[in-house]
């Protein structure tokens, strides 16, 4: 049986809807003409139940707003789709008909969110992190093992390298998030404060700073060859602001670990990350030396490429630095 809508072939709202706007007004978009998922999920939830009601509670919404619902998609079709009785409620030759196309739509629909699931699985399974060599070793250990207990079938990468290669590597979509201790964000990238950190001079208790009572002069700093990270570090980029031109460096090394260890074996002053010495200041394997300028403070970032919000494991790793 064929059945047309209560408007007549020819008026407006069957006309316009086939022949491309022949009124002179725009045609009307696919979803003014076509009922919500909601809608449709009712109307097959009656069909299966016999009963607005019943189908109303199982979808969690009053008889009054399905009915609601009904009225609206009925006015939107141009059809009545339910007879209701007191026995309950039945659909209309009509109604049947669009609660058989409508299974399909759910069914496509259905099928559309088990894609966008496994698409967010499979984004959510994986993060890359680039990080700078100190947050890398002395913040980031404690923040990955706060977010396995969240997300424990994420695989994490750490990609660690220096402040300016972070940037890079994000900028390059290398990386979901990063960690950068340099002056300010990046350009290309948008960031927030995640930390504090303390820049700290030190020396091996035999150099002859380590008997030193008068603080150092920003002169006699910026004067003296030091063990200084790579250019490009976020440490050398704050001493460099701090001090301007420094002496030609006595060694150049791109790891706070080897700066340390050439520190405490004696080869000469270094500015280090008051995280990484903590441990080697407590038992005396190095000692700070005062120094007569402001303290040499800086802010640990997290990073991510511009207009691009990290999302899924990034986005809850963010929320960890946070938090801790």
């Amino acid at each position: 049986m064929c059945w047309w809508p209560t408007s007549r072939v020819g008026e407006r709202g069957v006309s316009g809807v086939g022949d491309g706007g022949a009124n002179g007004g725009p045609v009307p978009r696919l979803a003014d003409r076509v009922p919500d998922l909601a809608g449709l999920e009712l109307l097959l939830a009656v069909a299966r139940l016999g009963s607005l009601g019943r189908a109303a509670r199982e979808l969690g919404i009053t008889q009054p707003a399905a009915s609601g619902r009904v009225r609206s998609m009925e006015r939107q079709l141009g059809v009545a789709l339910l007879d209701r009785s007191p026995r309950g409620s039945r659909l209309t030759e009509p109604g049947a008909l669009v609660a058989d196309w409508a299974r399909r739509v759910v069914e496509a629909a259905e099928a559309f969110d088990a894609g966008a699931s496994a698409l967010r699985d499979r984004r959510d399974s994986r993060l890359r992190v680039a990080a700078s060599l100190t947050i890398a070793e002395y913040l980031l250990p404690g923040w990955l093992i706060a977010l396995r207990s969240e997300r424990p079938g994420t695989a994490v990468q750490l990609l660690a390298g220096n402040s300016a290669e972070v940037a890079e590597r994000l900028r390059a979509r290398e990386a979901d998030l990063g960690f950068v201790e340099g002056l300010d964000t990046p350009s290309g990238l948008d960031g927030v404060v995640v930390a504090h950190d303390r820049l700290l001079l030190v020396v091996a208790p035999g150099h002859p700073w380590a008997r030193r009572r008068a603080p150092l002069s920003a002169e006699e700093v910026a004067g003296t060859p030091l063990i200084l990270r790579e250019e490009g570090s976020g440490t050398r980029q704050v001493l460099e602001a701090a001090y301007g031109a420094l002496a030609p460096p006595l060694l150049e090394l791109s790891s706070t670990t080897a700066v340390k260890a050439s520190v405490v074996s004696g080869a000469g002053p270094a500015v280090l990350s008051e995280l990484a010495v903590s441990e080697e200041l407590s038992a005396r394997r190095l000692l700070e030396v005062p120094l007569a300028s402001a303290p040499l403070h800086r802010e640990l970032r997290a990073v991510w490429p511009h207009a691009h919000r990290p999302a899924g494991p990034a986005r809850d790793l963010l929320s960890l630095t946070r938090a801790h």
